[in-house]
């Protein structure tokens, strides 16, 4: 844990209603070490996330944010502890959990259309015809590739072939929405579009949405919290930060206030003594 300070923190539960969401209790990850024994990548992760909130998870290399990612997604199992979504626990993928890496994974030989089709097509199997295409083609105008529509991704850049990759996992509607790194990627320019753009959907679509960054700045501009991990082996939530600022969200208006540099400053110094501590 750091050390305590007087920014506002915010501890690990939320409820919507009185109605816990997604409710990660006492995870523990670990793998067979060279020696024989057990290397402990988390250790007693203990978070819960609301169904519309917005939580960003931070930490240096190394310390499990992308492990805990796809343990909440069902694409690995928890050594012990479980998570529940709306009470039930996680045991395998779902299509109310949908995931965004930061590779884009799209088909080449569909086009842009194709490949958000093809999750639809999987997801609402009794759909008819017209209803998908009418949800592939309102997922694209959302993410503005309606031209784009029957391009191939190699036609694409890479901020347009993320763009697909999320339009593709919002069009199955998923309660939770995982983004592992989804602006790494990208150019600084791109990234920043491609953030505010993320974040109007969000904003006027509300969903539980778990991402997982290196990049401080942009953990304040969109999250609602931001949950600090400590370095791996063996990492822990350090401290989850509450962030202030009120939705819709003004970027330039949240750089300009003293409570960002606060937030800033706090989040930066935690990564700093993990960073030190593991010299």
């Amino acid at each position: 844990m750091t050390k305590s300070s007087s920014f506002p923190t915010k501890g690990n539960s939320a409820t919507l209603n009185g109605t816990k969401f997604l409710e990660i209790d006492n995870v523990v990850k670990s793998y067979p070490s060279a020696d024989g024994g057990e290397l402990v990548i988390l250790d007693g992760i203990n978070l819960t996330i609301g169904e519309d909130e917005y939580i960003s998870v931070i930490g240096h290399s190394g310390c499990g944010k992308s492990t805990l990612l796809k343990i909440v997604a069902g694409l690995e199992k928890p050594t012990s502890g479980m998570v529940r979504l709306e009470g039930k626990e996680i045991r395998k993928p779902g299509s109310e959990r949908m995931m965004v890496f930061q590779q884009y994974s799209l088909l080449p030989w569909l086009t842009v259309q194709e490949n958000v089709r093809l999750a639809v097509d999987e997801v609402f199997k009794k759909a008819s015809p017209v209803e998908k295409k009418q949800i592939v083609s309102e997922h694209l105008a959302m993410v503005n590739l309606t031209q784009a529509a029957n391009k191939y991704p190699d036609e694409l850049s890479g901020g347009m072939k993320q763009r697909v990759g999320i339009a593709r996992a919002l069009a199955i509607r998923p309660k939770m929405l995982l983004m592992d790194e989804p602006f790494g990627a990208l150019d600084a320019l791109t990234r920043r579009k491609l953030q505010k753009q993320v974040l109007d959907i969000w904003e006027s679509h509300r969903q539980a949405v778990m991402m997982i960054t290196h990049d401080v700045d942009e953990a304040i501009y969109m999250s609602d919290r931001i949950v600090m991990m400590t370095n791996g082996p063996h990492a822990k939530i350090g401290e989850i930060l509450e962030v202030p600022f009120p939705h819709p969200r003004d970027r330039q208006a949240i750089r300009e206030s003293k409570e960002y540099y606060e937030l800033r400053n706090h989040a930066l110094n935690f990564l700093d003594q993990n960073f030190s501590q593991d010299e």
